[in-house]
C-alpha cells in the first residue's frame, strides 16, 4: 500500500496564514518572495510557495527558515499564532 501524505495540522495552517500575510504586508507577489527564497539557496517555484500558502503543500523546516529569512523577519514570527500564550500551561517546557 503506497504511503499517506501526512495531513497539515493546526501549525501548518497558521504558518501558511502567517507567511500569507507577511509577504502580502512587504507587497512581495508570490513570484517575488519564491525569487527571494531560490537566492538565499533554497529552490523554491511560486507554484510550491503558492500550495504552501494554500495548506495544499507542507512546508518543512528548511522551508520555514527560508521563507522567514526571504521575508526579514524570524522563523518563530511565522509560528507565533501556533504556539501557545506565554504562560500558558505547558508553555515552554520540553
Amino acid at each position: 500500500m503506497p504511503p499517506r501524505p501526512l495531513a497539515i495540522g493546526p501549525a501548518g495552517h497558521a504558518a501558511a496564514r502567517a507567511i500569507e500575510r507577511a509577504r502580502a504586508a512587504r507587497g512581495y507577489s508570490q513570484r517575488q518572495l519564491a525569487a527571494r527564497v531560490t537566492a538565499l539557496g533554497r529552490p523554491m517555484t511560486f507554484t510550491a510557495l503558492s500550495r504552501v500558502e494554500r495548506t495544499v503543500r507542507r512546508c518543512d523546516i528548511d522551508d520555514l527558515v527560508a521563507i522567514a529569512a526571504a521575508l526579514g523577519i524570524a522563523p518563530q514570527t511565522l509560528l507565533a499564532g501556533a504556539l501557545p500564550a506565554s504562560g500558558a500551561a505547558g508553555a515552554g517546557e520540553m
